[in-house]
């Protein structure tokens, strides 16, 4: 499966060449780059095109695979989850219904809460679904991230779900099931300066 964005808003003022082409025939797909680089703005934009959703200044063409039978495509439910905005300890009262799952939230740690998403809620998504996540590493120690890994490559195998990940986790970029589209690659604006230092030295004047 293939996105061709034509024209974007962000990523034209990112000063990314168009069309920009992005291969999403891989099951595990990781999108690499430095902060500001368009990685949860690509992200974004694969959800509304897989929702064929129409969004201003954004003109794009997806090419989803061949499904059964002849001229048959088959795009499985798209679902994005953004550690940040979608963390269910900041919407409690989604689960006043659901008491045990409330005192959970109030008790766990934001990494408990994320790897009971992927220990719970994401194996109950329907089989051949598209889940698209955004820094599903945010709080978890470098174990847990190479655990979330083993649990996205059983999703992948078990429940045959296709998974973007925008991330910055090396367990997850570098892991040699992992398809990593990296952005850095393309003209960008809107990086960290250069003047900000080497890494481990002080910028304090």
């Amino acid at each position: 499966m293939f996105l061709k964005i034509l024209a974007h808003p962000v990523f034209t003022n990112l000063n990314f060449h168009m069309p920009m082409i992005v291969d999403l025939s891989h099951p595990l797909v990781m999108l690499r780059g430095e902060n500001g680089s368009g990685k949860s703005t690509l992200l974004h934009s694969i959800h509304y095109a897989l929702r064929g959703q129409s969004v201003d200044g954004y003109i794009y063409r997806l090419e989803p695979d061949p499904g059964p039978g002849p001229g048959k495509v088959k795009i499985g439910e798209s679902y994005l989850f953004d550690a940040e905005q979608h963390n269910p300890r900041q919407q409690l009262e989604l689960f006043k219904d659901q008491p045990e799952m409330l005192e959970f939230l109030r008790m766990a740690s934001h990494g408990q809460v994320m790897l009971s998403l992927f220990r719970e809620s994401f194996p109950k998504l329907p089989e051949g679904s598209i889940l698209l996540l955004d820094e599903p590493e945010m709080a978890l120690s470098v174990s847990n991230q190479h655990r979330i890994l083993k649990m996205l490559k059983e999703l992948v195998d078990q429940r045959h779900l296709r998974i973007v990940c925008a991330t910055h986790s090396p367990a997850l970029l570098d892991a040699r099931e992992t398809y990593v589209i990296d952005l850095d690659r393309h003209i960008n604006k809107n990086v960290i300066p250069s003047d900000l230092g080497v890494e481990g030295a002080s910028t304090i004047q």
